[in-house]
């Protein structure tokens, strides 16, 4: 008992002393009384100059923000409740900050915007303020002023919207040109992400150009500036702006797994974005014109069977719509530019045709039978007919009648077999001429490039094949490193054209 008591009495003793420690300075002085001792903290010296191109770095981004960041409005939209038609997608529209209100009658999601008026008009997604109710848009300005806006027009295809307040003097944003963009040039994303309202964040542009189908339409055009500036849900609709405080890009999208940021970001190019701005406000719609024709991208393979010293352009796999047609362009033909710009992804040529009306005339430089051509084509406005100016990644459909009854030649170096058509499969298929793709081996040169069982081959080398005899004299011809052009007919009725090419081995 009495060891107890004095380990107390031990204890208490070292509290009290410890206690008196921390409120003491080191020479036992109490705080709080008077200090005769001067404190001085820090180095004396000055900052070197070593790191002046950072200041000068750290300088800008400062002036981009204070430049850009007014300019960037936060939107709440209210609209009737709906699943996520999205689901689980890797690449997907921002989910954006939503919750349901208490009758779980509606919800409401936020975003942001681009003021690019005085008057009021801002530029913002599509997804963000679709479905919204009639009065269901609010605007908040950085200044924390709250407007009703009212919905001006929408463009799903591009995923373009614009919405106007009632306001005059309002700080507008500079609009830079997204042509001039290039990989590794700085950029910051503005936005008000999971609603933390006025944010900046920094990175650069990793990539121009970039298509990653989340506009679930053939006409979608998707030209996306990928960047990796942490973007998050409630930046749709915000600016991606370079290092002068230019707005190049409406951010749009994320690639994630989790609905957050995952290091890539993408933000619709400024150019198209204005282009469809200025269709809205004029006319409350997009009055876009159209080539007609399908098109796919051209690779190493399909090059060397056109004759292409190098991969570039992109391939006409069919013609469907008047404007092509009336200009001479043919299913085959290789676009290599359009009015001297280069094209070689297909979304390069929907983003620019994009931007133009019905009646403007483009130059089309085309590659045929060995050589470049020129052509004028009068754009026409879209017609009710499919595949009009589709980005064709269609191999085909599984399902279709298989007519292989017949002896079959198979070349195995290309891994599949080819058969007679019968004659019903030849009415029925409406074909006059061809053989029929009986097998394939599964991950095989044809297979690899999209031939399906029971395409019919039309055509190699752009000579007609009318029996399996034809297509092996063709294929005799070729060396190891020679490539065949293919044009094929599916069930579905659709002509596309296949590279294959002569294994070396």
């Amino acid at each position: 008992m009495k060891r107890s008591v004095l380990a107390a009495v031990f204890f208490i003793a070292v509290g009290i002393i410890f206690g008196v420690a921390l409120v003491t300075d080191f020479d036992g002085i109490p705080l709080g009384k008077a200090q005769t001792k001067e404190v001085k903290l820090g180095a004396d010296r000055k900052p070197s100059n070593a790191n002046v191109d950072l200041k000068a770095a750290n300088d800008a981004f400062v002036a981009v923000g204070k430049e850009a960041t007014p300019s960037v409005v936060y939107i709440v939209v209210t609209t009737k409740a709906k699943k996520n038609p999205h689901g689980d997608d890797f690449f997907r529209f921002f989910p954006d900050f939503k919750f349901k209100m208490p009758d779980e009658q509606q919800s409401q999601g936020s975003g942001s915007g681009v003021i690019v008026s005085k008057d009021g008009y801002i530029l913002t997604n599509n997804h963000v303020v679709e479905n919204a109710d009639e009065h269901g848009i609010d605007v908040v300005l950085t200044d924390t002023r709250r407007f009703k806006a009212k919905l001006i027009g929408t463009d799903p295809l591009t995923d373009v919207a614009v919405i106007k307040i009632d306001a005059d003097n309002l700080p507008v944003a500079m609009l830079g040109n997204s042509d001039d963009v290039q990989v590794g040039q700085w950029a910051l994303a503005i936005g008000n992400p999971l609603g933390l309202n006025s944010t900046v964040t920094l990175g650069i542009i990793s990539y121009i150009g970039r298509s990653i189908r989340i506009i679930n339409d053939s006409y979608g055009v998707e030209n996306f500036i990928q960047t990796d500036a942490a973007i998050n849900p409630g930046n749709s609709g915000g600016a991606l702006v370079n290092i002068n405080g230019e707005v190049i890009g409406i951010n749009t999208a994320i690639a994630t797994t989790n609905a957050r940021y995952q290091g890539y970001g993408f933000a619709i190019p400024i150019n198209l974005a204005k282009s469809v701005a200025t269709d809205l406000i004029k006319f409350g719609k997009v009055e876009r014109g159209y080539i007609g024709v399908q098109i796919s991208v051209v690779d190493e393979t399909l090059a060397k069977a056109n004759g292409l010293d190098k991969a570039e352009g992109v391939f006409v796999q069919d013609v469907v719509g008047d404007a092509a047609k009336e200009a001479g362009l043919k299913a085959g033909d290789i676009i290599l530019s359009i009015d001297d710009h280069a094209v070689n992804q297909p979304n390069e040529l929907q983003a620019y045709v994009a931007t133009k009306h019905p009646g403007d005339k483009i130059k089309a430089v085309i590659w045929r039978d060995g050589k470049k051509i020129e052509k004028m084509i009068t754009l026409k406005p879209r017609q009710d007919s499919n595949k009009l100016a589709s980005n064709d990644e269609n191999n085909g459909d599984d399902n279709s009648e298989t007519s292989a009854g017949s002896k079959s030649i198979t070349f195995d170096k290309l891994g599949f077999s080819v058969a007679k058509v019968s004659t019903k499969v030849m009415k029925d298929r409406d074909v006059k001429n061809g053989v029929i793709v009986s097998d394939l081996k599964q991950f095989g040169e044809a297979s690899n490039r999209g031939l399906q069982v029971d395409d019919i081959i039309l055509e190699v080398d752009r000579k007609p094949v009318s029996s399996t005899t034809d297509l092996q004299k063709i294929v005799k011809t070729k060396k190891p490193g020679d490539a065949l052009l293919m044009r094929v007919k599916d069930a579905s009725g659709t002509t596309r054209f296949v590279a294959v090419m002569i294994p070396k081995d």
